[in-house]
């Protein structure tokens, strides 16, 4: 029996995996939108994120959910989801940025294959600065 739980267990842990990639935006500009995305439940979200994007030196103005890419010479969609295991935790975080409709950096953290990982249950206010300081390395104005 020792020997079946030692062979699961590695295989188990394998697909417990924590996800983060960041293309950053190479773009400079002094302002930039955000298309509102309703099915973000938690409204704290968007606020850390104009409030972190302000930070770094951007005019940001906040758009209709329905307001095209090319609205603003530079644009963000944003999307996040959270799961209950134990503790409400955010499970996903998406930041895209775009330039003139085109996709020009992007950001994501995806914990949703976390599983029993107890460092899924991070601070979401704390992913989302760490989030837009490595998208934005630069700040408005690049």
């Amino acid at each position: 029996m020792k020997r079946i739980a030692l062979i699961i267990a590695p295989v188990l842990l394998a697909g417990c995996a924590i996800v983060q990639e960041v293309k950053p935006v190479q773009v400079a500009a002094k302002q930039i939108c955000i298309v509102a995305n309703p099915k973000v439940m938690q409204a704290e979200f968007v606020e850390v994120y104009q409030r972190e994007l302000t930070a770094k030196g951007f005019d940001v103005k906040l758009l209709s959910p329905d307001s095209p890419l090319t609205a603003c010479p530079l644009t963000s969609t944003y999307s996040a989801n959270w799961r209950w295991d134990l503790a409400l935790y955010m499970a996903y975080a998406e930041l895209k940025v775009y330039s003139d409709g085109k996709l020009v950096g992007e950001a994501v953290y995806d914990s949703r294959g976390g599983g029993a990982s107890f460092s899924k249950f991070i601070r979401a206010e704390e992913k989302i600065k760490e989030l837009v300081g490595l998208l934005f390395p630069k700040g408005a104005g690049g």
